[in-house]
């Protein structure tokens, strides 16, 4: 009998946590895939996930001293997904993935995308982002696919990665300039948006992140 897929809602006092697991349970059941998903601090159940999801709000360095805040936390994320389990982040989750963040003054990141997350430029619109945008899909990926004509995500935020390289960009917003909105390089992934949020879009993310391969070809 094959074992349900095993997905970890990284618990450091983040935010979203109880939604994002819910989106995700949601989108393996529509999608008829086996799954149990699991809101969790603790390093070893993360080692042993088959997919991870770090959710986030509020501030850049108060969620990565969250993170840094619970012994060996931090620690299985970067060896679970340096042995290539897949993983999203979300939010700032997502932000947390960059290679540092200016909010609150500088925070190291993981350094797996390129670029820093610095306070928005968006000349004559308000800070944050919040609502609806739509997604301007850059290149063909599985976590994309089926998304359909013109889709939309569910933004709220201040701040947005900046400096990075094309290479990593899935999709863009435009809100006062193009800001990255799902990035992805090798086996880790993210949406500044809130995928839990944005209803029939956000759940087809989930489910193609559920069943997505990053050693297949592209």
């Amino acid at each position: 009998m094959t074992q349900p897929l095993s997905i970890a809602v990284v618990d450091y006092e983040g935010g979203n946590l109880a939604s994002a697991a819910r989106a995700a349970l949601r989108a393996a059941e529509l999608s008829g895939i086996a799954a149990d998903v699991v809101i969790t601090n603790e390093p070893t159940a993360v080692l042993q996930a088959d997919r991870i999801i770090l959710p986030g709000q509020g501030a850049f360095a108060d969620c990565a001293r969250g993170l840094e805040a619970i012994p060996g936390l931090k620690d299985s994320i970067l060896t679970a997904t340096s042995n290539g389990t897949p993983f999203l982040g979300i939010c700032v989750g997502m932000q947390l993935m960059a290679e540092r963040g200016r909010e609150h003054g500088v925070t190291e990141g993981f350094g797996w995308i390129p670029g820093e997350i610095t306070l928005m430029e968006a000349t004559g619109l308000r800070l944050p982002q919040m609502g609806w945008n739509e997604l301007e899909l850059q290149t063909q990926h599985p976590l994309t696919q089926g998304l359909g004509k013109a889709p939309h995500g569910y933004f709220v935020h201040s701040y947005a990665l900046q400096n990075t390289v094309p290479d990593v960009l899935l999709a863009t917003t435009d809100y006062g300039g193009s800001v990255p909105a799902i990035v992805c390089k090798g086996n880790v992934a993210g949406t500044q948006f809130h995928v839990e949020k944005s209803q029939t879009v956000g759940l087809r993310i989930l489910a193609n992140f559920l069943t997505w391969d990053p050693k297949a070809p592209v």
